[in-house]
């Protein structure tokens, strides 16, 4: 097979299914597919063997949630408009809105498009243990969610469910910590409502993230509020560690004793997480080092700065250090690069863009779908 790819293992896949299928049957919750993390749609009928919805945030992933994966979306988003209002309403059965305008504007609107539509707003607790302020949704000055202090004390009319999304990639300790947060500040406004949706980040296919305890707390939380379904919608944890993305060295320059082995995909365009979070990826068979390793290494070292194909300077990250030095045609393999990474890509530079593959349970490798130049110009026609 020709590189690069991405490959996604069906094995992998089916393993985290079935943990997060497992945790909602035992802590009577419904946990659903958020888009923003995993949209690869020819892999949605093996993710309907054991979910039953999915969360968009746009109208285009409500529009996927429909004619793809089969069932209406639970949508959210910072801000409809007037032009695609209507059509995210039909691909919808529950619809939140991020702020009391923007409720205002579009309520009465949407119910009267679909009656059996479930309305509601996203809250915000003050409280999140993100330590990325790129990916801190509670931060000073956010622009998502309504603070418990400009809720009036009855909610509006269609409102049945609160939306609070506030982790990354978190354990269920931090869940804990938050939750306490939640009922502090928004336990007066639950005996309104019908649901609550603690939003994504619980990262429970992690190795080491404590399922037991998220198990405990949600069944303590029924008890207090028994008439709230709980919905959770982690996007990371359904396709997290299942494939790679595998590239070739196509070059290796030095400079000023900083040696790069040039790859024939980019940070920027393939990987963008690495450098927004920022993160060190894992490459397979290569001992990850502190960056400064690499402009104090000795040059006849196998240490390396990865540096991408695009044209943007820092599109690099290092360093590793490898078993041997490396040469052109040498196969790089980034570990754990499905979840976001597929849906973040770009084609900046017009660079040749991986495949998109699935190792089938058989063993057999199938491409999902090739790039090419048809893709990086788009159809004007």
């Amino acid at each position: 097979m020709s590189t690069p790819y991405y490959i996604v293992d069906e094995r992998k896949l089916r393993a985290n299914l079935q943990l997060i299928s497992h945790v909602a049957q035992e802590a009577d919750v419904e946990i659903i597919l958020a888009f923003k993390a995993f949209a690869l749609w020819k892999t949605f009928p093996i993710f309907r063997e054991y979910i039953g919805a999915t969360t968009a945030s746009s109208l285009c992933e409500a529009r996927l949630a429909t004619e793809e994966f089969g069932a209406p979306a639970h949508t959210f988003s910072p801000a409809y408009t007037d032009d695609e209002i209507d059509e995210i309403v039909r691909c919808s059965s529950h619809i939140t809105f991020n702020s009391l305008s923007q409720y205002e504007r579009y309520a009465d609107r949407a119910m009267a498009l679909r009656p059996s539509l479930s309305i509601g707003l996203r809250v915000n607790p003050e409280y999140s243990e993100v330590g990325t302020a790129l990916y801190n949704p509670c931060a000073p000055g956010t622009r998502f969610g309504v603070t418990a202090d400009k809720l009036p004390l009855q909610l509006p009319k269609h409102i049945e469910g609160f939306h609070c999304h506030c982790h990354c990639e978190s354990g269920s300790d931090v869940f804990e910590r938050t939750l306490a947060h939640f009922e502090e500040k928004f336990s007066p406004w639950l005996p309104q409502l019908k649901w609550v949706n603690f939003g994504g980040g619980h990262l429970m296919t992690r190795r080491d993230y404590d399922i037991a305890l998220l198990i405990r707390m949600m069944r303590d939380f029924h008890k207090r509020y028994p008439w709230l379904k709980v919905i959770l919608e982690p996007g990371s944890a359904f396709a997290w560690q299942t494939g790679e993305l595998v590239a070739q060295v196509v070059d290796v320059v030095e400079d000023k004793g900083i040696k790069t082995a040039v790859l024939n995909v980019s940070f920027t365009c393939h990987m963008p997480d690495c450098l927004e979070m920022p993160y060190q990826p894992e490459v397979r068979g290569a001992e990850s080092l502190p960056l400064e390793a690499a402009s104090h290494a000795d040059t006849s070292e196998p240490v390396y700065r990865l540096g991408g194909n695009s044209c943007l300077a820092g599109d690099f990250m290092g360093s590793w250090r490898f078993p041997a030095l490396l040469h052109v045609g040498d196969e790089i393999i980034f570990e754990d690069m499905i979840h976001y990474t597929t849906v973040k890509t770009c084609m900046f530079n017009g660079i040749t863009h991986p495949d998109i593959c699935i190792r089938r349970e058989d063993g057999r490798i199938e491409t999902l779908r090739h790039f090419a130049y048809e893709d990086y110009r788009g159809r004007m026609d």
